[in-house]
């Protein structure tokens, strides 16, 4: 039998707690047999909404707390003064070794801050970078940073390569990843200062199998497994590609409705649509891991539902089976 994974789950956090948060809970450990999930949050929220479902006994446990960081909040004063508060409760569940992972849905700044002042960072990394798995026409890829690290340094981003391939390889699969570097234009001269003094790193770094630059309009069309870049670049990349995407998927569904004609059109290519839509759903695919900390810190969507929940907890199996962390250690020499 696998080892079990235990996975702290901040039941107060985001915009459809505690509701959608237990729902994924209760999902997960239906799917898989080899999770132990703890809502923290507080009690009597947690029991009312637990008592809509069956799920197997003792795989759902309840950790109390009586705080909650809201997202407007200053993320250090708020992890500094709200030590009950779900998220701190759930990172020190982490970092005391009782949790192998920490999902939030809630306030970004503080997850992150309290990832790295909390859970620690591993000896040797210089910034943990957040690294959502975005849907690419090839399947998927890794975009890191997208959120952590607005002013990143060379050395970071050649971190955040190798910390991404082996994310990339062991969890998501993906053999030999290529990593590419996000830039204005193919060519290795062009980009901003961080760029330049960055491509010759990777291109010389034999840890990883680097491609060269990507430019935006590429992403989707999988042309890299890894895309590296700064923070801010890889947030506005990131939110103009889930914008995108949610305008032409309403405007798709809005042209299939528009006449009886083509609402026939639209139940003769019903499944084959449904499939193509299911790959290009980032819900599909779990949070975003905060990669080189000392235990595994997921966020999720703020508006996240029970299947991109459910679908988090799912994969701290894999970073924990994996040994994700020992790789990273051996990856960055420490």
């Amino acid at each position: 039998m696998s080892e079990m994974v235990n996975v702290a789950l901040d039941a107060m956090g985001g915009d459809n707690a505690p509701g959608e948060i237990i729902a994924g809970a209760v999902d997960a450990v239906g799917k898989r047999d080899n999770i132990t999930v703890h809502l923290v949050g507080d009690h009597d929220a947690i029991q009312n909404e637990l008592k809509k479902y069956s799920y197997p006994e003792g795989r759902i446990k309840q950790v109390d707390s009586t705080e909650v960081i809201e997202t407007g909040e200053p993320p250090v004063m708020a992890i500094r003064t709200k030590k009950d508060s779900s998220i701190v409760v759930g990172l020190n569940l982490v970092r005391a070794k009782e949790c192998d992972a920490f999902i939030s849905a809630g306030s970004s700044g503080a997850v992150l801050v309290g990832g790295q002042l909390i859970v620690g960072r591993i000896r040797g990394v210089e910034r943990p970078p957040l690294a959502p798995v975005i849907p690419t026409k090839k399947g998927v890829s890794l975009l890191v940073d997208c959120g952590a690290n607005v002013d990143a340094r060379p050395s970071h981003m050649l971190q955040f390569a190798k910390m991404g391939s082996i994310y990339m390889e062991y969890v998501m699969g993906v053999k030999n990843p290529k990593v590419s570097i996000l830039n204005i234009g193919a060519e290795e001269e062009k980009g901003n200062a961080l760029v330049k003094e960055t491509y010759p790193m990777l291109k010389t770094c034999p840890d990883i199998n680097f491609g060269g630059s990507i430019e935006a309009r590429d992403i989707a069309e999988g042309e890299a497994d890894v895309i590296v870049c700064e923070a801010f670049a890889g947030n506005v990349a990131l939110k103009m590609y889930e914008g995108v995407g949610n305008v032409l998927l309403s405007e798709m569904k809005g042209a299939m409705m528009a006449t009886p004609f083509t609402k026939l059109g639209a139940l003769l290519i019903k499944k084959s649509l449904k499939e193509t839509l299911k790959r290009f759903d980032a819900t599909e695919y779990g949070g975003a891991p905060l990669l080189g900390l000392n235990g595994l810190v997921v966020k999720t969507h703020g508006n996240a539902k029970r299947k991109e929940v459910s679908n988090s907890i799912i994969q701290c199996i894999s970073f924990k089976e994996e040994k994700i962390n020992d790789r990273i250690k051996e990856k960055l020499d420490i």
